[in-house]
């Protein structure tokens, strides 16, 4: 790091003035819910995103794929209307991923692999950002600086100058993206590391991040950027469907995740969460400050598969009912206990997730005074506060399917 010269924090390259104010974090913070989506040539064979590497196929029979790549049925206001009935609130695509190949009209695409000049003669990323902004939705782009083709990128210090090639062509493309689709809101960077060694921070002396960040901050200003590029980011990431527990973060952070539990991108095999797993997930991670991204992989046309369509409806439908103890909220003011509850706050009031319901539950002291506690669309609850803490009588609870919410009324300060 000393000839990079810059300060190795724990998550990336510390550089405060590149960093969001919580003020600009906010829309972010309250949105909790998002779609990611992994879409690209490696959907036609729907071996996962990682067959062009995982397989040993030769970049030049790779790139033969985008002679096949024309989907028909494409649609992305279809994709927008599938998150906004999931009660997602923003997404975040795949515009290139460690393949190389680009989902728009990108002049700094190393031999023009991209949708623009390939079969399909289209720029789905102006398609997909326009769709989620007529829909209401946060636009956000996925962007890998890594790229298989370039032998560089497995032995950057002995083959420098191809190594350079992909680095100005990650710059050019990272320019495109930033300058050539309106407002973005959220810059999700993946790969920074080098050779698949070590951590995306390991790799700054080669990409620069503190730079490049200066470069996207220039066109988008309010964009918010994920850790992945080498510099600590706005958020940081938690990737796969492992488990969360633990305390409440104090950072914002988001949990990433596939609905189908086989490959990011698009697989024929369906594995997919259940309608309580992915539930269960959401409210152990909102509880915890943080956001879910649920990935969904479309095939090879473009389509999102019904069978998880009607999964993220579920979840809809869910939210349709329970989204007030999940949107704009924050987490506390009781830790979590893990496979037992958590909870979130918003203004006077504190919604309480169980997953597990007894005969009573009992939470923390606080300094604030319980006025009223009930199930979220049921009863009211039986309870005593005091300074060792809340007993809540649970024998009239119906619990959901999913997650049982209570709502504690405090007293409003004056």
């Amino acid at each position: 790091m000393e000839k990079y010269g810059g300060v190795k924090g724990v998550n990336g390259i510390v550089a405060p003035e590149l960093r969001l104010s919580a003020e600009q974090m906010q829309w972010w913070q309250d949105a909790k819910f998002g779609m990611f989506i992994h879409w690209g040539l490696y959907a036609i064979e729907g071996k996962g995103e990682w067959a062009m590497f995982n397989n040993k196929i030769p970049a030049e029979e790779y790139a033969k794929l985008a002679d096949r790549f024309n989907p028909q049925y494409f649609d992305a206001a279809v994709w927008a209307k599938t998150a906004k009935d999931a009660g997602m609130k923003y997404m975040v695509l795949t515009a290139r991923h460690h393949d190389g190949f680009a989902l728009w009209n990108s002049p700094a695409s190393y031999g023009h692999f991209t949708s623009f000049e390939t079969a399909a003669r289209r720029d789905f990323v102006k398609e997909y950002t326009n769709a989620c902004r007529k829909a209401g939705l946060g636009v956000g782009i996925y962007y890998s600086p890594m790229d298989w083709r370039f032998p560089g990128y497995f032995a950057p210090t002995e083959l420098p100058e191809n190594a350079a090639l992909m680095k100005k062509q990650g710059y050019g493309q990272v320019e495109e993206l930033m300058k050539n689709y309106g407002k973005i809101d959220i810059l999700w960077y993946d790969g920074g590391w080098l050779a698949h060694k070590g951590t995306d921070a390991d790799a700054a002396w080669f990409w620069e991040p503190v730079r490049l960040n200066k470069m996207v901050r220039s066109y988008q200003p309010g964009v918010v950027i994920s850790p992945r590029s080498g510099w600590e980011g706005d958020f940081q990431c938690n990737e796969g469907g492992g488990k969360i527990q633990g305390p409440i973060i104090n950072t914002p952070w988001e949990k990433c995740l596939n609905l189908n539990q086989v490959s990011w991108g698009y697989s024929p095999t369906q594995n997919l969460m259940s309608l309580k797993e992915i539930i269960v997930m959401l409210v152990n991670t909102v509880d915890r400050g943080g956001n879910l991204l649920l990935n969904v992989g479309p095939d090879a046309q473009g389509v999102i598969p019904e069978t998880h369509i009607a999964r993220l409806k579920e979840v809809g439908d869910w939210l349709q009912k329970y989204g007030e103890s999940i949107y704009g909220t924050r987490p506390g003011p009781f830790e979590p206990k893990d496979d037992v509850y958590g909870t979130v706050q918003k203004n006077n009031l504190i919604y309480v997730h169980l997953l597990a319901v007894g005969d009573t539950l009992q939470l923390p002291a606080t300094g604030r005074k319980i006025v009223s506690c009930r199930q979220m669309h049921g009863s009211q609850l039986p309870f005593t506060q005091n300074e060792n803490g809340i007993v809540i009588q649970l024998a009239q609870v119906k619990p959901d399917a999913n997650v049982t919410t209570l709502v504690l009324e405090t007293e409003k300060e004056n």
